[in-house]
C-alpha cells in the first residue's frame, strides 16, 4: 500500500534548517533584547524618576530578568516553528502581536494601583513590551529562515 504525502508535509520534511546558526541568532536575539531594555531603562530613569518604591523598576536586574525570559521562550518557539509551521515568520509575528497585547493589560490594569506607580513608570514598561517586542519579532523573522 502506498502513503499519501500532502505537500506541506513534504515540503516540511524536506526543509533544511541550520539549527547552529539558530541557536547563534536565538542568543543574539536575546542579548540584543536586554541591552535594548537596559538603555530604555536608564533613558527613562532619566526622563521620568523611578519612584523608589515602585519596585518594578527599583533596578535594572528585574528589567534584565522580565527580558530574558520572555526572549528565551520566543526563541524557543520560533525555533519550533522553524520545523513545523508552513509558514514559520508570519505564524510567530501573529503570536507575537497577541502576546505583546496580553503582556500590557496587566500594565493598564495591576500597575497603577501599585505603591509608588506612576503613569510615566507605566509608559516606560509598555514601552520596555515595545521594544522588545520589536527586536525579537524583527531578529528572528528577518534573519532565522529555513533553507531551501
Amino acid at each position: 500500500m502506498a502513503s499519501i504525502v500532502s505537500p506541506t508535509a513534504a515540503s516540511l520534511a524536506s526543509r533544511r534548517i541550520d539549527w547552529r546558526r539558530v541557536a547563534l541568532l536565538g542568543l543574539v536575539t536575546i542579548v540584543a533584547a536586554v541591552l535594548a531594555n537596559v538603555v530604555v531603562y536608564y533613558l527613562g530613569h532619566i526622563t521620568v524618576r523611578y519612584d523608589p518604591q515602585f519596585t518594578i523598576l527599583v533596578d535594572v536586574g528585574t528589567t534584565i530578568f522580565f527580558t530574558v525570559i520572555p526572549a528565551t521562550v520566543a526563541v524557543l518557539l520560533y525555533a519550533i516553528l522553524l520545523r513545523f509551521a508552513r509558514r514559520p515568520a508570519g505564524t510567530f509575528a501573529i503570536i507575537a502581536a497577541q502576546v505583546f497585547v496580553v503582556t500590557t493589560i496587566p500594565d493598564f490594569i495591576l500597575i497603577p494601583n501599585v505603591p509608588g506607580a506612576t503613569t510615566g513608570q507605566t509608559i516606560i514598561l509598555v514601552l520596555m513590551h515595545a521594544v522588545a517586542a520589536a527586536v525579537i519579532v524583527g531578529l528572528l523573522t528577518r534573519f532565522a529562515r529555513p533553507m531551501r
